[in-house]
């Protein structure tokens, strides 16, 4: 397998709430063979103002990001289905017949979910991770399930852990309630979808539930850590990349 040097675009979430996640897509990107770059001056997607209509301030953010992403070569890797759809298709939307039409298009092209280039592009599953008597099994986001067309990325790259067993999920695809800035504009039915998936991931038996968004991953943590549950919760990159949370 050939090397080829791959942009990191890590995200808000990542970057302030996980960055062993980040290091662990480095990891895993380097075992796939790919040099990774870090634009330094990357910053918010926009997609927290672009999903509850602030266009104007989204449009803005997504200015700068495509002005950062522009003066790189190679595939930018997103490990997060909800970005990586905020710049992947969202962007051509806001500015769509302006100047920067052309530009957004030509990024946008650039721009993969992990779980997409690994299985999908480089065909690299097996990373020799190994996990003794470990029992996963998968949240699928929506972003990255109906936005980017995702399916059975993750289980595939999961399933491939040695020593490990991947149990199904009832409600699988169906929202964990986090929703972005849903999840504060109404909390009540928020809750509410979130309890219906904390109890499917419970009755699942798996000890690990994981998924390809930290935005989910948060959101479910927080359930599962108030129920005094004993299910952990790990973005995948963290069980195939060799991270020492497995």
């Amino acid at each position: 397998m050939g090397s080829q040097t791959v942009q990191l675009l890590v995200t808000c979430l990542v970057d302030v709430f996980a960055p062993e996640v980040g290091r662990a897509t480095i990891r895993t990107l380097n075992l796939a063979g790919c040099e990774v770059e870090f634009p330094a001056s990357q910053t918010c997607c926009g997609q927290p103002a672009f999903n509850v209509g602030m266009w104007d301030d989204a449009r803005a953010m997504a200015a700068h990001t495509l002005d950062v992403l522009d003066a790189t070569s190679g595939t930018v890797v997103v490990p997060s289905g909800s970005c990586a759809v905020m710049v992947a298709k969202h962007y051509q939307e806001l500015f769509a017949g302006s100047e920067r039409e052309e530009q957004a298009v030509r990024v946008s092209s650039r721009v993969r979910e992990l779980s997409q280039f690994l299985v999908d592009d480089l065909e690299v599953v097996g990373f020799d991770s190994v996990c003794d008597d470990c029992t996963f099994t998968v949240h699928k986001s929506c972003h990255g399930l109906r936005g980017l067309g995702l399916d059975d990325q993750v289980e595939t790259l999961v399933g491939a852990v040695a020593g490990s067993t991947t149990l199904p999920l009832d409600g699988a695809d169906e929202c964990c309630g986090f929703g972005g800035l849903f999840s504060v504009e109404m909390p009540e039915v928020s809750a509410a979808i979130m309890n219906t998936k904390l109890d499917r991931v419970e009755a699942s038996g798996a000890k690990v539930v994981v998924g390809g968004d930290i935005s989910c991953l948060l959101h479910i943590e927080g359930g599962l850590r108030r129920r005094g549950s004993g299910v952990s919760v790990r973005h995948f990159v963290e069980v195939i990349g060799g991270s020492d949370a497995t």
